[in-house]
């Protein structure tokens, strides 16, 4: 075991989105990539968080078949329908809600070497519940140069 060694630094970027549907699926894992390499950091936590109650991050594979599952999952836990109580207050997106909470709205992922370390397959998506509008997405790196 070998003890860290560097200077101490934190890194703040955003990441925007306007999806052209309601619900979308994003891969982020390339644009996460480009600003861990822009921080400078060495090793630390990438720390990734939708601003948004109707959104969500997490990690998976990229592989289309999945995403449709993961889709028709989340839409059979919380289907899109008129009746909920949330909807009298003028709102209809009370599935969107609740889809952002089945996939959580952060992540927090490692940095190893100046890079995201991740496994073989694992892949960080953003998950738009109620788009069509600029929403945003944080990235925070705290680590050593």
């Amino acid at each position: 075991m070998t003890g860290i060694t560097g200077i101490a630094k934190a890194h703040t970027e955003y990441l925007f989105f306007h999806t052209k549907k309601r619900r979308e699926i994003v891969p982020i894992t390339a644009q996460l990539e480009e600003i861990v390499g822009r921080s400078g950091i060495r090793d630390g936590f990438c720390f990734v968080s939708a601003m948004h109650i109707t959104a969500a991050i997490y990690v998976n594979d990229l592989e289309n078949g999945l995403i449709a599952d993961i889709e028709e999952w989340l839409e059979k836990l919380a289907p899109a329908r008129p009746d909920y109580r949330h909807h009298r207050t003028g709102e209809d997106n009370a599935d969107a809600h609740l889809k952002a909470l089945l996939l959580h709205h952060e992540v927090t992922l490692p940095v190893t070497e100046g890079r995201l370390d991740l496994g073989t397959w694992q892949q960080i998506f953003y998950a738009e519940f109620d788009g069509q509008r600029r929403k945003r997405v944080i990235v925070k790196l705290l680590g050593v140069a």
